[in-house]
């Protein structure tokens, strides 16, 4: 979602998204037993070494794919989150880890711009450069063209975030089937601000119970996180919805809202 429009705050559920920081952006504490001390502190190093609950195997993924590149995303030891402006968010309730990702200095990276950040710097990483594409609400299309330098990438991206948000990228992706839940999908409500977060991990026993793990920026713009399950805060995992709705730490979600690329 975009933060072009004034974030309207409910304590408990946020009705919009977005964030932060373009470059690497180091914790503001950096001694891991200080860290731990504070209850911040974040032992795994990428998405894929988080424990899975017994049980659980991680689906199969192509080793090419973008699930398999989520895998491989690095997080910070410092489970803290800061907005682009390098303050404090004021909600640190919501998140499980904090991925290694800049954020930039502008408002906006938020929600629907994370997502698209994400699957840009995958397909930049495996050289799919064609496929570098968004659309903003009037569907004027905005491709990466050449050179294809990590310099022109973050430039054509600050375009990207400014012209598209929620509201296009859920025109953009396609509907899909919960219980067909893949690594890579989008959980989105398009509007303005409306909000989005990504589908980072899928897990499933062998009954073909399937559980996901999800990561959102916000509004204002901020580092993107993993999220707690609002039933057990201790676990970044949910379980497929038995109702209609999927409630995260900040935003209440539709089953029918889940889409792909």
């Amino acid at each position: 979602m975009h933060s072009k429009t004034l974030l309207v705050f409910i304590v408990v559920t946020i009705i919009s998204c977005s964030d932060n920081q373009a470059g690497i952006h180091e914790a503001s504490i950096k001694d891991p037993a200080l860290l731990k001390s504070k209850g911040i502190f974040n032992p795994y190093p990428t998405i894929a070494a988080i424990p899975l609950p017994p049980g659980f195997k991680r689906v199969d993924t192509d080793s090419n794919s973008f699930a398999q590149w989520l895998l491989r995303t690095p997080l910070k030891k410092d489970k803290t989150v800061y907005l682009f402006d390098g303050t404090l968010k004021r909600y640190q309730a919501a998140q499980y880890a904090v991925l290694d990702i800049s954020t930039g200095n502008k408002d906006l990276q938020q929600c629907a711009d994370a997502i698209m950040r994400l699957r840009t710097e995958f397909l930049f990483a495996s050289q799919q450069f064609n496929a570098i594409v968004f659309y903003d609400n009037d569907h004027t299309a905005y491709a990466f063209t050449a050179p294809y330098t990590k310099e022109h990438l973050h430039q054509y991206l600050q375009t990207v975030f400014r012209r598209c948000g929620t509201a296009s990228l859920a025109k953009q992706l396609h509907r899909v089937n919960m219980k067909d839940i893949q690594p890579g999908d989008v959980l989105i409500r398009g509007g303005f601000p409306g909000h989005a977060v990504l589908v980072m991990d899928v897990a499933a026993d062998a009954a073909g119970n399937k559980i996901f793990m999800i990561a959102q920026s916000y509004m204002p713009a901020q580092d993107i996180h993993v999220l707690v399950n609002v039933d057990d805060r201790s676990s970044p995992w949910y379980h497929l919805p038995q109702g209609k709705q999927i409630e995260t730490p900040e935003y209440v979600f539709e089953v029918g809202e889940l889409k792909r690329w």
